[in-house]
């Protein structure tokens, strides 16, 4: 079911049995779903940072502490390992930071993704000789589809316009945002800053 379309476009639309109520619920849906979607993603990420800040914190206190503490010679060469084992974790701990922040560019492209939808479908609503057009829908679907930049966003949009329920369009996005992510984790080596 989580299978990707053979093709870019949402499946035609056809006179018998269409309704501009249904696609309007459709496109309602997904607005749920981008904005549910968005929302998990964002919690896990600050929660990321907020670890990673604290994580931070601590060690700095703990070097200034063992620097004030250092009065024997002997004492240096521990000094060193520490120091050396508190900067790889701080390393670590700043580039789960830096992934953090980027995720905020994606949260804000997919709310305004959100933002678009929603303002095509009103201007479509509001539009006596356009609503009760299937090719006039296909059209605001095609331009929706066609901003995504993310796979998973392309195939929950697919589920929503076939008539999948949000629950199942949920898991698979989430299925495939995994995915996504952990592809990129293994193409990205090192930390890029914007």
């Amino acid at each position: 079911m989580s299978a990707s379309p053979d093709n870019d476009d949402p499946a035609p639309i056809s006179a018998e049995g269409w309704s501009h109520v249904k696609e309007t619920v459709n496109m309602l849906y997904l607005a749920i779903c981008q904005i549910d979607s968005t929302m998990n993603d964002s919690n896990a990420s600050v929660s990321t940072l907020t670890h990673s800040f604290t994580t931070l914190a601590t060690h700095t206190q703990s070097v200034s502490d063992q620097v004030q503490s250092l009065t024997e010679p002997e004492e240096l060469e521990n000094f060193k390992q520490d120091l050396s084992d508190t900067a790889k974790e701080i390393q670590a701990n700043i580039s789960a930071s830096v992934q953090a922040f980027q995720f905020y560019d994606r949260v804000c492209q997919r709310l305004d993704h959100v933002s678009k939808s929603l303002e095509h479908v009103s201007e479509l609503l509001a539009s006596e000789n356009r609503f009760s057009e299937p090719v006039e829908w296909q059209k605001v679907q095609l331009d929706i589809k066609s901003s995504y930049t993310m796979e998973a966003e392309r195939i929950m949009f697919e589920h929503l316009m076939r008539g999948g329920s949000v629950k199942e369009a949920l898991k698979i996005y989430s299925h495939h945002f995994e995915q996504e992510e952990s592809k990129l984790d293994q193409d990205n080596d090192e930390i890029e800053l914007f």
